[in-house]
């Protein structure tokens, strides 16, 4: 089955235009490529020709671990949540005193765990917040 032919035929790429680059050039057309919106080397070089704009992305490496970071104490809140979240489940089911007595404490402990953790995440922000603000 063939493809169906585009409404407006005056924007189809119809004519072939061929040129040949030096190593570097090809880099710095490859680069767009990798961290552009351009998906590949011949639509870079038709949005030079035309003079449209090509979306350039550079990305910051230096706060990968500080992202890390935060992102291992994200889950860590997370299961202690679906733990907070599983006791309280036993606890209302739980028949006796003496047994829900034990399901609040270990409540209580992972409550415990969650300040730990929030007060590390808070220390880590004032951190990045430093760091930021002295750029």
């Amino acid at each position: 089955m063939s493809r169906r032919k585009a409404k407006d035929q005056t924007t189809l790429y119809t004519h072939p235009v061929r040129t040949r680059v030096t190593e570097s050039v090809y880099n710095r057309l490859n680069a767009f490529v990798g961290n552009g919106d351009c998906h590949s080397i011949g639509e870079v070089a038709r949005r030079v020709l035309s003079r449209e704009k090509i979306l350039y992305v550079l990305r910051d490496g230096s706060m990968d671990a500080a992202m890390e970071e935060l992102i291992a104490i994200r889950k860590e809140l997370h299961a202690i949540g679906v733990n907070i979240n599983q006791l309280t489940r036993h606890f209302h089911q739980a028949s006796t005193p003496d047994q829900r007595l034990f399901h609040a404490l270990k409540v209580a402990e992972q409550y415990n765990k969650v300040g730990d953790q929030v007060e590390l995440l808070l220390n880590r922000i004032s951190v990045l917040a430093k760091q930021w603000l002295q750029k």
